[in-house]
């Protein structure tokens, strides 16, 4: 009898990718050009996850949608800049996520997926800047969904790839990710790298501390959906 599928889920920045420093970039461009404040680099970082809409209206809350708006494109135009003009460079991969994803991609019973605030544009770009094309089975992306932690994405990934709840796991840096995956009923794992505490990674399954780590909790998960 052969193993069921299982869907693993990976949020992006901060979990795959360390893309602080150009998020930051891009959000004082925005804060500037629309003659703002940049809110602090802590409170930038903290909402790292969310929509970036939702993003915003929290960094601003006493702002107007106009602002808000104008915001969201700055921050937008921003990005785009700062990608074009490093490549892979504006958002590398953590040391430790290439290898793993190889070796998980190589399981034939395994399918990988995202669930990320980023654009569609966005996402694909940094895709293929780090030419991880064949990689994901399905991705999620702020365009079509509603912000974490709202389970749709995960939601979505599970019914385009047909694998249960029980078989999923979802992998990420920020509370938003491990409310997220409870929302959806799936075994969430918080990793420490990212850009949220160890403290908010609540209420996940598990906790991990560097990629080594992270590949004995998938390999345990593989080991207990074997049955």
């Amino acid at each position: 009898m052969s193993a069921p599928l299982r869907l693993i889920l990976f949020d992006v920045d901060g979990t795959l990718v360390d893309s602080q420093a150009t998020i930051v970039a891009a959000m004082r461009a925005a804060f500037g050009a629309a003659g703002l404040e940049t809110p602090a680099r802590s409170e930038l970082m903290s909402g790292v996850g969310l929509s970036l809409p939702v993003l915003m209206k929290a960094l601003v809350p006493e702002q107007d949608d106009r602002t808000v708006n104008r915001l969201v494109a700055g921050y937008k135009e921003a990005y785009h800049d700062i990608r074009l003009s490093q490549g892979s460079a504006h958002s590398p991969l953590y040391p430790g996520a290439r290898a793993l994803l190889e070796n998980l991609n190589g399981s034939p019973e395994l399918l990988l997926g995202v669930a990320t605030g980023k654009s569609k544009r966005g996402l694909d770009a940094l895709i293929e800047a780090h030419g991880l094309e064949r990689m994901f089975v399905t991705r999620q992306v702020a365009d079509h969904h509603p912000s974490k932690p709202h389970p749709s994405m995960i939601d979505t990934a599970r019914a385009e790839t047909g694998v249960a709840r029980d078989d999923t796991i979802m992998i990420g840096d920020t509370s938003f990710d491990m409310q997220m995956a409870s929302a959806a009923g799936v075994a969430g794992i918080g990793v420490t790298w990212g850009y949220h505490h160890r403290s908010a990674l609540e209420p996940a399954r598990n906790v991990v501390e560097d990629f080594a780590q992270l590949a004995d909790v998938l390999n345990t998960f593989r080991a207990v959906n074997h049955g």
